[in-house]
């Protein structure tokens, strides 16, 4: 059997363990330290942006942007419906309703047309906007940023951008997650770097970011005594998890640009396939990091999503079906949904192809030559 291909298997550079050991030596085994604040530090070079603050999931930063955005109970929230999960249960968090949209087809991601439907019928059924606005950018695919925060200056209702899968993409020449007023990352170990497990938020001033920083650890108030006045989260990043940052990040243009190239070799290999297509830029406005390289995989062909993550997966290869909508989950099947089956289309057609930097030229071509084995029985 040959040696198994992961859809994004972590990717580390070598010098993550200087920046572990350094912690572990002068005991800064907790959650701040040094590591947290050079981390944050060189996100924010990174992005152009001030006002990082580093969490411990990327679900975190979500659930703590709806936090700073005021949701509470009984507000509503305009999500895509394309996407994880995350993107929608730190809304139910808060102890208020989604409201899901539908997708366009150039980048997947939120509907500007669906959004601002959804916005006016919700206004007519409840007498007030919803609340906040996330747009996801899928697979690392900026959404239509330009159209969204237009909508959302029209109707005054901010925005918190899901940028979980878009670390190093670009829209318009502007890091995705600095485009909202909030923007949350992930560190997960399948992302473009990793902390093992983690995230962030990006803020939109210092008192914003000092603001997530007193949510994060709990809300103590500065008094001499433990004093609450509201309720915090245990959601800071460790100082252990933040020295693995802070090596990731001496490699993340090396990793961003390995997953263009791994993008750009299937683009070449797949062209003259005409039962598949590859998701692609829609324009040079949008750059994506091509975190994960997705194909929809014509009907006619004979072969399902599902019949092709089988056959792949015999071959020791991974791949896996693109995000089955939340409109379409049991935890979400009441709540209002704005659009049409754009979404629903893509989830049946869909395969998220193995895209991790580790990847060699060898392999990419190994998983094509794979699917069209597949595609010619």
């Amino acid at each position: 059997m040959k040696p198994r291909i992961f859809l994004s298997y972590p990717h580390l550079g070598g010098g993550e363990m200087k920046w572990i050991e350094e912690a572990f030596k002068e005991s800064w085994v907790v959650p701040l330290g040094p590591n947290v604040d050079e981390f944050e530090a060189r996100l924010e070079k990174y992005l152009g942006a001030n006002n990082v603050v580093a969490l411990s999931a990327g679900t975190a930063a979500l659930h703590l942007g709806l936090v700073m955005l005021g949701v509470e109970a009984g507000d509503e929230v305009i999500c895509q419906s394309f996407t994880f999960s995350a993107s929608a249960n730190p809304v139910k968090y808060q102890g208020a309703k989604p409201i899901f949209v539908d997708s366009e087809s150039d980048t997947w991601n939120m509907s500007p047309d669906a959004l601002e439907s959804a916005i006016i019928d919700r206004k007519k059924i409840t007498g007030k906007y919803p609340k906040a606005i996330i747009p996801v950018h899928l697979y690392g695919m900026p959404s239509k940023m330009n159209e969204i925060l237009a909508i959302s200056k029209k109707y005054n209702i901010r925005v918190l951008e899901d940028a979980a899968e878009a670390l190093g993409s670009e829209y318009y020449g502007k890091k995705c997650g600095t485009l909202g007023t909030y923007g949350a990352l992930s560190f997960n170990g399948n992302k473009i770097i990793t902390t093992s497990g983690g995230g962030a938020l990006i803020c939109p001033d210092k008192s914003s970011a000092d603001r997530v920083l007193f949510y994060a650890t709990q809300a103590r108030e500065s008094r001499p005594y433990y004093y609450h006045e509201v309720v915090g989260y245990n959601y800071r990043l460790s100082n252990i998890s933040a020295g693995i940052g802070c090596g990731q990040m001496d490699v993340i243009n090396e990793h961003v640009e390995r997953r263009r190239e791994i993008h750009n070799l299937y683009s070449e290999l797949l062209k003259d396939i005409p039962q598949v297509s590859l998701k692609e830029n829609p324009s040079d406005s949008f750059k994506s990091n091509f975190w994960l390289s997705c194909i929809i995989i014509d009907p006619s062909s004979g072969v399902t999503p599902e019949e092709a993550r089988q056959k792949m997966n015999a071959e020791n290869i991974e791949t896996r079906w693109l995000w089955r909508p939340m409109h379409m989950q049991p935890i979400y099947k009441d709540a209002p949904y704005y659009g049409g089956d754009v979404a629903e289309s893509l989830f049946n057609k869909g395969l998220c192809l193995p895209s991790g930097s580790t990847m060699t030229d060898a392999d990419v071509e190994r998983v094509v030559s794979v699917l069209k084995e597949i595609l010619k029985k």
